[in-house]
């Protein structure tokens, strides 16, 4: 399995946990059915946008990839999301690029052009076939940048030569480095050790150009067809009308989300809507999943032996039902809810002295098969104490309206002591817990 990595020029936002929480859940979900899977992921950590950020922070492209690779490593564990068997860097594996270059070169399918080399579209047939295009119909509307050499509207840079100031590496072709599309696949191929992919994945928004542009490039570098087996789009998280999305600034960022809702309740949140499909951020539906968190975790507690008539809570029919889903196109959003019915299950019978051991066993079972870890997170211990926290900031708010400085300092001095962080935002002030603290006790 190759999945689509990040491009660290930002934090990583929670777009980019949607997707890595889907196909960890794949992932997972394979494993118990008795796959072995490797699971291969990269990093583009050589693009234009990494260049123009690390420029605008006065820092090297490379100091600037290395802390974001790191904070996204951090992330990603916090969201119980299993890491890669293999990670791989575009600027680590240059020459085998180069010699992928050569050989589509050598074959007729790709050109050099003053520095730059392009695919050459037209030598595929078959170009198009997973977006379902056509090459005349995406010739409409198509045009040609300044400075660009190709011979087709739709030919894709492979190679591109180098710009003043630019990072770069030698190659057949002049000083440059590779077109964004070319690390997929030499890496695919390079890691995973066959000319043709179980299965592929990433985001919808990378169906045209990029695997497009991969399947272009593989089939016509190895000669085999199909490139990939089974290609898996997750849907897009959307921040009102637009995608959330680095490059737009719509985002919220996977750090920002953990410290207000924890790891379950974003992995709820992500899985109890079809992977297919996309889904809008909603501060009420995450706080509803950091309460749907906290049942499932209070569930797994309510432990009992029963009252010796053997009556016992019956969790097959719950395992049934999540297995099924999960078969059926890893459909997370009837699992989900088949988890919920079974936690329901357990509250009955523990409250009518039923035994529920077996059943919280298989609740803690299936919720591992989702990646939820049923631990209480350091937020939850704040929840009893939120209102009394959003009054205190509510009457901050007001004393600073009035200039009554003094007495807003005391209140943020206050909740820092209890260890509730504030910060004042445009969108108003927004607090979080400091986990080196324990929770404040307002009662």
């Amino acid at each position: 399995m190759y999945v689509c990595g990040v491009t660290p020029y930002e934090d990583s936002h929670l777009g980019h946990a949607m997707s890595y929480i889907i196909f960890d859940v794949i992932r997972r979900h394979l494993e118990f059915r008795g796959y072995r899977v490797k699971h291969v992921q990269n990093f583009t950590d050589i693009d234009d946008k990494i260049i123009l950020r690390a420029a605008s922070h006065g820092v090297s492209p490379q100091n600037l990839v290395e802390g974001l690779i790191a904070q996204y490593f951090i992330d990603m564990d916090a969201l119980n999301i299993q890491r890669a068997h293999v990670y791989h860097r575009a600027t680590q594996e240059i020459p085998e690029m180069i010699q992928m270059i050569k050989t589509l070169i050598d074959k007729g399918h790709a050109y050099q052009a003053n520095g730059d080399v392009y695919f050459r579209v037209e030598s595929m047939p078959e170009y198009g076939k997973l977006s379902n295009r056509t090459l005349d119909g995406m010739v409409v509307g198509a045009r040609l940048e300044v400075g660009e050499k190709k011979k087709h509207p739709m030919d894709f840079a492979l190679w591109k030569e180098a710009k003043a100031g630019e990072p770069y590496w030698d190659s057949p072709w002049g000083k440059g480095r590779p077109g964004w599309h070319m690390e997929c696949s030499t890496m695919a191929l390079k890691y995973l050790e066959t000319d043709t992919l179980d299965i592929h994945g990433g985001g919808q928004d990378l169906i045209f150009p990029h695997h497009e542009n991969e399947i272009a490039q593989s089939e016509c570098f190895t000669g085999v067809t199909p490139f990939i087996q089974y290609w898996i789009h997750n849907g897009l998280m959307q921040l009102g009308e637009e995608k959330m999305s680095k490059s737009v600034g719509n985002l919220i960022t996977v750090k920002a989300a953990l410290s207000r809702y924890g790891a379950d309740a974003i992995r709820l949140f992500v899985l109890s809507s079809y992977y297919r499909s996309p889904l809008k951020y909603s501060e009420d539906s995450l706080s509803a999943m950091q309460r749907g968190a906290a049942r499932l975790r209070n569930a797994a507690r309510m432990e009992s032996p029963g009252a010796g008539d053997g009556t016992s809570v019956e969790p097959e029919p719950y395992r049934q039902r999540f297995l099924e889903s999960m078969d059926d196109d890893f459909n997370t959003s009837q699992a989900v809810a088949a988890l919920f019915d079974l936690a329901r299950e357990i509250n009955k019978g523990y409250e009518a002295g039923a035994g529920t051991t077996g059943a919280i066993k298989t609740l803690r079972e299936l919720a591992g098969l989702l990646g939820l870890t049923l631990e209480e997170e350091a937020r939850e211990k704040y929840l009893a104490a939120e209102p009394f926290i959003n009054l205190l900031i509510s009457t901050r708010d007001e004393l600073r309206e009035a200039k009554q400085w003094d007495l807003a300092d005391k209140i943020r001095e206050e909740l820092e002591r209890l260890g509730v962080a504030l910060e004042d935002t445009s969108k108003g002030t927004l607090w979080k817990h400091k986990e080196e603290n324990p929770p404040p006790d307002l009662a």
